[in-house]
């Protein structure tokens, strides 16, 4: 299986609970065209089957690196186990819920061998599926050619970063030295993709791949939707990582991109009845500029701890059931 003319590609799977999927998401990495891959699989103390049938796979594909964390690290940590002895050049993060198109790997190496040693990131577009396998839509809109329509940013992408949420990430192969550089994931924070857009893409460069090469699950219970959960750790991690882009900015458009984003945290630290928190990022935001009458109306409303949350969750839940019916909507409502 091995081709030492191809550089390895290190596959780290972090999986909790996936019983349902995991058997078609260690299909497709071991279905795949390329012939160079460690696979690297953290099981981070799953409460179901998926366990065993990891363990079942690996009797047929011996190669399968197996962690078995008796509790759970959360991701940040459990793809920290995996990046340790990642010996690849590249690496993916892979949830134990998503699926690889047979030539995701293959692609995605061809274009990094490609680009020059200041790239870190190469990602693709996305199909998204339900539970089921149902389709539901891609992440960037295609014509009928497969092909993205309008520009998804490419090259120096910190500012897009700042912006919003743009990029679909069990699409992204990294450059291991980039990660191993960076420390790996922030393991104080709930989530890892924020933060590391943000830490990397202030130094290197991004590489649209306009192909669609990654299945990504949408599930109810996913952190776009646990963000609404008061006490989840989402909000204080993104209030984290705005300190740390607030260090990392090197000019006025960046600050005012971080302030938008800032300003968008307060609203949904309002909806999660975050109200604390809200006060925090007013503080982060009038280090950059005055806040403005409408997000000192969202901040009032915080300190008066308005209870909006369960409104907002019905209102949000409903969406995801127009969603998931089919119906042509903006699917990114979180972030």
């Amino acid at each position: 299986m091995e081709d030492r003319k191809q550089p390895l590609v290190s596959v780290i799977l972090t999986t909790y609970n996936h019983e349902r999927f995991i058997g078609e998401c260690l299909s497709a990495v071991f279905a795949q065209d390329y012939p160079n891959i460690q696979l690297i699989v953290i099981d981070n103390a799953s409460a179901d089957n998926t366990l065993n049938l990891i363990e079942a796979a690996r009797e047929i594909h011996p190669e399968l690196t197996l962690i078995r964390n008796v509790f759970n690290k959360g991701l940040c940590k459990a793809f920290n186990q995996g990046l340790a002895i990642a010996e690849g050049k590249y690496v993916i993060d892979l949830s134990g819920d998503d699926v690889f198109f047979p030539n995701r790997i293959s692609s995605q190496v061809a274009a990094f061998e490609s680009c020059s040693e200041d790239y870190a990131v190469v990602f693709s577009n996305a199909r998204y599926i339900d539970v089921d396998g149902k389709h539901l839509q891609y992440h960037f809109q295609i014509d009928a050619e497969g092909k993205a329509i309008g520009t998804v940013p490419s090259g120096d992408v910190y500012k897009r970063v700042l912006e919003k949420y743009f990029i679909c990430t069990p699409t992204m192969m990294m450059r291991t030295s980039v990660l191993k550089h960076l420390g790996g994931y922030d393991e104080s924070l709930a989530f890892e993709d924020f933060d590391f857009w943000i830490r990397s893409a202030s130094a290197y460069k991004y590489y649209y791949l306009d192909e669609i090469l990654t299945s990504k699950r949408d599930v109810p219970n996913s952190l776009k939707f646990q963000i609404l959960e008061k006490g989840s750790g989402i909000l204080d991690s993104c209030y984290t990582v705005c300190n740390k882009a607030y260090d990392l900015n090197r000019d006025q458009e960046e600050f005012d991109l971080l302030a938008n984003r800032i300003r968008s945290f307060i609203r949904k630290c309002l909806y999660a009845q975050e109200f604390d928190l809200a006060l925090k990022f007013r503080k982060l935001l009038n280090y950059i500029e005055n806040p403005g009458w409408k997000t000192e109306m969202i901040v009032f409303l915080c300190r008066l701890h308005i209870p909006v949350n369960s409104l907002y969750r019905f209102y949000i839940n409903n969406i995801y059931k127009l969603i998931t019916s089919g119906k042509d909507l903006a699917f990114d409502i979180v972030h």
